[in-house]
């Protein structure tokens, strides 16, 4: 996949309002609640993560955006369309992959394409040659589909996003199958089309690559959203570690046992590991310093404090383990 290549300015953009916009979304399968009073906000041009661990909600949810499922309450916008009423103007700039892309396997890349592009305005199949190169086909866009990899239809699934020359990308977990490299190349294929004015929604259970591919995510778990925001914030919003070298560790453990910034201490290897209370920032500073103070007055030898830096993955596992156990 490419940086360059299709398309590199959105023509007609209107920037306008938020790309992907719920209101009390629900969905019932019956007996059964799929997605619940989901209020989601995703702004344009940006590149916006969506986790959630397996049955949380997540294809429910994007099926339900799109209209391919009625919502059974909620409102729902795509582009500034509310859905499902005006689904037809919203679709012609919305690419999308719902779960695993589908293609004709006697038909080659080039020609599934066509098919699509055939049933969409004349100038999609002056898009097909560009897309098959930006995503990486070009030299295989003339092999038949049945021979692709799993990471082969996977591109071809974003090419056949790009022909639409869409302003919203709503990706179902679009890295399945692809290699590192392969998942390298995307990530810089998203941030180019985030940089072309267009939101990418990316459906993903790759956490890292989320964290190193959006700017922004929403956390679902049994169909509520649990967060929302930058991934900056809610990594941030995490537990605070604090790693301290130090001459007696027993000794040190016993000395924090009671100090109020000090959630939990667990030792390793000479190694104290300290959970702090706190929020980001001078809190946090000000408390390890405290920590310090406390273990050297107390005749503890403090050879080195390393801060531990909190991922999106450990905020991930933390917000849906805690739910886990309050549901």
């Amino acid at each position: 996949m490419t940086a360059a290549g299709a398309n590199p300015t959105v023509s007609g953009v209107d920037s306008t309002g938020p790309a992907i916009e719920t209101h009390g979304l629900t969905k019932n399968f019956k007996a059964r609640v799929a997605v619940s009073g989901v209020d989601l906000t995703v702004p344009r041009a940006c590149a916006f993560g969506f986790l959630g661990p397996n049955g949380a909600g997540k294809t429910t949810l994007i099926r339900t955006i799109l209209g391919l499922t009625s919502a059974t309450s909620g409102t729902a916008q795509l582009l500034g369309h509310p859905m499902p009423r005006e689904r037809t103007a919203a679709l012609l700039r919305v690419g999308a992959i719902v779960e695993e892309p589908r293609f004709y396997p006697h038909l080659t890349g080039r020609e599934n394409l066509q098919v699509v592009a055939a049933a969409r305005e004349p100038e999609s199949s002056v898009r097909i040659g560009p897309a098959l190169a930006r995503v990486g086909l070009a030299a295989r866009a003339d092999e038949r589909v049945g021979a692709y990899s799993m990471g082969m239809r996977q591109r071809l699934g974003v090419a056949r996003c790009l022909i639409a020359d869409p302003l919203l990308l709503i990706l179902d977990e679009p890295m399945n199958g692809l290699d590192p490299a392969g998942i390298q190349e995307f990530r810089e294929m998203v941030a180019a089309l985030v940089g072309e004015g267009r939101t990418v929604f990316l459906s993903s259970h790759l956490l890292d690559e989320v964290e190193k591919t959006c700017e922004m995510v929403a956390i679902i778990d049994q169909g509520r959203i649990l967060t929302q925001g930058s991934v900056a914030d809610i990594a941030g919003a995490g537990r605070r570690v604090v790693r301290l070298r130090c001459g007696a560790p027993a000794a040190a453990a016993i000395a924090l046992k009671d100090h109020p910034s000090v959630q939990s201490v667990h030792q390793e290897e000479g190694v104290l590991e300290v959970t702090l209370s706190t929020t980001a920032g001078a809190e946090t500073d000000e408390a390890v310093a405290d920590v310090v103070r406390r273990l050297v007055a107390g005749g503890v030898q403090v050879y080195g404090v390393e801060g531990q830096r909190v991922s999106l993955e450990q905020r991930f596992l933390e917000l849906t383990s805690r739910f886990e156990t309050s549901a």
